[in-house]
């Protein structure tokens, strides 16, 4: 009688607890990437002056450019690292009317140590 009740007690305590966050370290969640992936490093290669060409061969194609016809392109990644906080890396690059580089805004900026 008292081995039915352990097992009775035993998994209405698994039922109750299957749901809480307590586990949820315990259970495997991969990491997402999305975007263009930045480098410092390749990051360090773009400066002012460059044409369009010169940075899509540096940093490749841009995840998004401004739809209203400006020549603005941006360069997200997003990282998702299983159970951490998610991060993204936005560079946002501005060209003037002929194509040459004129703005470079790196939100957070890359430093050496990441990529």
């Amino acid at each position: 009688m008292r081995c039915k009740m352990l097992t009775a007690a035993a998994v209405v305590m698994l039922m109750m607890t299957a749901g809480c966050s307590t586990l949820e370290r315990v259970v495997y969640r991969p990491d997402i990437n999305q975007g263009n992936y930045l480098v410092a490093n390749d990051v360090a290669k773009i400066h002012t002056g460059m044409t369009q060409q010169q940075v899509a061969y540096t940093l490749g194609t841009p995840m998004m450019r401004d739809p209203f016809g400006s020549n603005v392109w941006y360069y997200i990644f997003r990282e998702e690292p299983g159970h951490e906080r998610v991060r993204q890396q936005t560079l946002t690059l501005t060209f003037d009317s002929n194509g040459v580089l004129t703005n470079i805004d790196n939100k957070p900026r890359l430093t050496g140590s990441e990529g």
